[in-house]
């Protein structure tokens, strides 16, 4: 139990860390790139304002700025872009009529690309549907014309490569806290659980102590009540007696089972049987147990199941999942015994009709002394440790174990590994 509890505490601080860092790294990233694309569409915007004037300047917006190249006199313009970005930036153009044929091309700003090629990805871009998008390294613009359309496309190459550098250096970066995070983790999370797991012990060494100093003032009760029952053989009083020390037993004897089921140090020694054998055998005196309490029971038992397990505690969980079963279910009820192959799992399921079972009690089925309703008390004989030990039982089988109702029937379902 406290290593499932490690291993649990590692496993939540872990998502909990990974969560966070997708979340952050998703975000900066995002960000980044949203900076790109907008820096992209800017300059972009830019150059689909430009238009050679054939005098030396540039128009923006029907205005004329001067070629920061010419005489200077363009210094005193004032813009929200720099006049320098046409000069800085990687880029060309081609013009398409509405039916897709090349009307021009301007390559003068690039070198990489070749007029095929150019016209190619003008294509593409027209063919895609959108205004503007990415093609290969090249981020472009489609704006009208009057004789159709100008795409624009302006190389991006030295940001994307700065933007993917710091994805994957970003992402490395994390994985690598990630892995120093669970290792550290593993590291201190058995001193963190160290308290609950002293704590825990200390409660199993106690019910095992306490369990085996009672077995010793019982077993005299037991006897001084044979003693005096020789002497007054038909006292009600000392049946009473007989009957609570048998209860008081019962109950310390399923302490101190529960408790060794759950030391992992106390684990049974796990041979190959054969279960469908020790099923049938385990259920077979419940059919007298049916019959004087006027209840139907049948056992479907698939033949020639093996299980490599503890013989002793499967045969103590057919009887205490039959038992129950048999304690809860109303006069004139109905009990089901089910094993069979499922896949590579073997399940082993008891079913009872069960009067007002209340939906959404099930997981709390398995707590220790927990009864689901004012029925299931002290007169039925059994004080809800019952499906407790079970649980305890297919856990230490490496199973799991679930009870399921639809208001009118219960049904406890354990599944094995192969």
């Amino acid at each position: 139990m406290i290593r499932k509890l490690q291993r649990k505490f590692v496993l939540a601080a872990m998502l909990s860390l990974f969560i966070v860092l997708g979340l952050l790294i998703g975000l900066i990233n995002i960000l980044n790139y949203r900076t790109l694309v907008t820096e992209a569409d800017e300059t972009l915007s830019t150059l689909a304002e430009i238009g050679e004037n054939g005098s030396g300047g540039f128009t923006f917006g029907g205005k004329t700025a001067q070629d920061p190249r010419g005489s200077g006199t363009g210094h005193g313009r004032r813009r929200e872009f720099s006049g320098e970005r046409p000069y800085q930036s990687r880029y060309f153009s081609v013009t398409l009529s509405a039916s897709g044929k090349v009307i021009s091309s301007d390559l003068k700003n690039v070198v990489t690309v070749d007029e095929q090629t150019a016209e190619e990805m003008a294509k593409a871009a027209a063919k895609s549907g959108r205004a503007s998008g990415f093609s290969g390294d090249y981020r472009y613009l489609g704006t009208p014309q009057d004789d159709g359309t100008r795409w624009i496309f302006l190389n991006r190459e030295r940001e994307l490569s700065t933007f993917r550098t710091f994805l994957w250096t970003s992402v490395g970066i994390s994985a690598a806290g990630f892995v120093m995070v669970f290792l550290l983790l593993l590291l201190l999370s058995a001193r963190i659980v160290r308290p609950i797991a002293q704590s825990y012990e200390k409660q199993k060494q106690f019910i095992t102590d306490a369990g085996h100093e009672l077995k010793t003032p019982i077993t005299i009760i037991r006897a001084d009540t044979d003693v005096l029952e020789a002497d007054l053989p038909d006292s009600e009083w000392i049946a009473d007696i007989r009957t609570q020390t048998d209860r008081l037993s019962s109950l310390t004897n399923d302490l101190i089972y529960l408790s060794r089921m759950e030391e992992e140090s106390a684990k049974p020694q796990m041979l190959d049987f054969p279960l469908s054998d020790v099923v049938s055998d385990a259920a077979q005196p419940f059919q007298a147990v049916a019959k004087a309490q006027s209840k139907t029971f049948a056992a479907d038992v698939q033949p020639m199941l093996s299980l490599h397990g503890d013989e002793k505690s499967i045969r103590k969980l057919v009887s205490i999942l039959l038992d129950n079963a048999m304690k809860y279910s109303p006069d004139g009820g109905t009990v089901a015994l089910s094993l069979r192959k499922t896949g590579r799992q073997t399940l082993l399921s008891v079913t009872n009709t069960a009067e007002n079972m209340e939906k959404g009690d099930q997981d709390r089925l398995f707590d220790r002394f927990y009864r689901a309703d004012a029925s299931r008390n002290s007169e039925t004989g059994g004080f809800g440790l019952g499906l407790a030990i079970a649980k305890a039982v297919v856990e230490s089988h490496k199973g799991k174990i679930r009870a399921v109702s639809d208001g009118q029937s219960l049904t406890v379902e354990a599944t094995f590994p192969e």
